[in-house]
């Protein structure tokens, strides 16, 4: 499984390189893009997007520039997200912003945005007219959805929001994570793969389950993984003041001392505060069983993410694409990096 996401990966990267003008400036734009791309990371989105492609018989070819697209955006998302975050660290590297600038690393992401439209383009030659458009609009929402949960999440750190719910979280990263890393991408693939036959709408639950899944383990590794592994600044979640699963469990569950204690950090600038105090929030969150909770319910969003592509996919012919899709649904909360 490792090994198809690593070759879709490299597909994917060959064609992000080939879409960046080799022009001025590049000092400052250009030749910073393939930056984060040329870092690494586990390919998911188009390696979805790929393999469903592939699983419904179509072509790696016919998915090529959809999938460049997806990984270009996912850049871009990304490079915005650590200055918005103030991160340190991206797959064990200075952020763009600290190895630039904000003003640089904001214009950076603002370029790849503007790149992934070529590829869409080019699926008017690839994929004909009307699924090409079909396609476009997957990105539009895509990148709508992205935006309005990244709105969120910002917005209840700005308020210092400490009565969320799980309902609340659950409902920010299908819009924030879900829709852009796995419910689009298995969208899209399985429309080029069947020639646009297939009903999209069938693999929301799918793709929400997965995402929701993947989101929520991610976060336990920001708390509990191997930074050398994880690529980024352990407990930097708790230091930014994002409001994940584990969170706002132990806010829901915490004496109203120890809450005073937390709404108090978290009102706090985030690089003002205390590594101690995050490391004492870290300790509260393992005394009340909340990083426990957040895996158990990862493996049960995994569990139905299972039911749901049996519901969709078994009737598929058997290969090696349709096998991948099911092992990565494993792979995402069983994964240590």
């Amino acid at each position: 499984m490792k090994q198809k996401l690593a070759d879709y990966g490299t597909e994917t990267l060959l064609g992000i390189h080939a879409f960046i003008p080799e022009k001025e400036p590049d000092q400052y734009l250009y030749g910073l893009l393939s930056d984060y791309p040329n870092r690494g990371g586990k390919g998911f989105r188009p390696g979805l997007c790929i393999a469903s492609c592939k699983a419904f018989g179509g072509k790696l070819k016919e998915a090529k520039f959809s999938a460049v697209a997806l990984e270009m955006l996912h850049n871009a998302f990304l490079i915005h997200d650590d200055v918005e975050d103030e991160s340190f660290y991206r797959r064990k590297k200075p952020t763009m912003h600290e190895a630039t600038s904000r003003a640089i690393a904001i214009n950076v992401g603002d370029m790849f945005n503007a790149l992934s439209l070529s590829p869409l383009w080019r699926n008017r030659d690839l994929l004909g007219e009307k699924l090409s458009q079909r396609i476009f609009l997957e990105i539009q929402h895509l990148i709508t959805e992205s935006a309005e949960g990244q709105a969120l999440e910002l917005g209840w750190r700005k308020d210092n929001r400490c009565d969320l719910t799980e309902t609340d979280y659950l409902r920010m990263i299908l819009k924030k994570t879900c829709w852009y890393t796995c419910i689009h991408p298995i969208r899209i693939g399985a429309l080029i793969g069947s020639k646009g036959s297939v009903k999209p709408d069938d693999f929301n639950r799918l793709g929400y389950f997965m995402g929701a899944a993947f989101q929520i383990q991610d976060d336990v590794l920001n708390l509990v993984g191997e930074e050398s592994a994880y690529g980024k600044e352990i407990g930097g979640d708790i230091m930014e003041g994002k409001r994940t699963l584990m969170l706002i469990h132990l806010l829901l569950h915490c004496s109203a001392s120890e809450r005073r204690f937390i709404k108090g950090f978290l009102k706090i600038p985030i690089l003002d505060r205390n590594l101690a105090e995050a490391k004492t929030i870290l300790e509260l969150m393992h005394d009340y069983g909340s990083i426990t909770y957040a895996k158990t319910t990862s493996k049960y969003l995994a569990g139905a993410a299972l039911k749901e592509f049996y519901s969709h996919f078994s009737h598929l012919e058997e290969s090696e694409d349709k096998a991948f899709l099911e092992s990565i649904i494993l792979y995402m909360i069983n994964r240590d990096y």
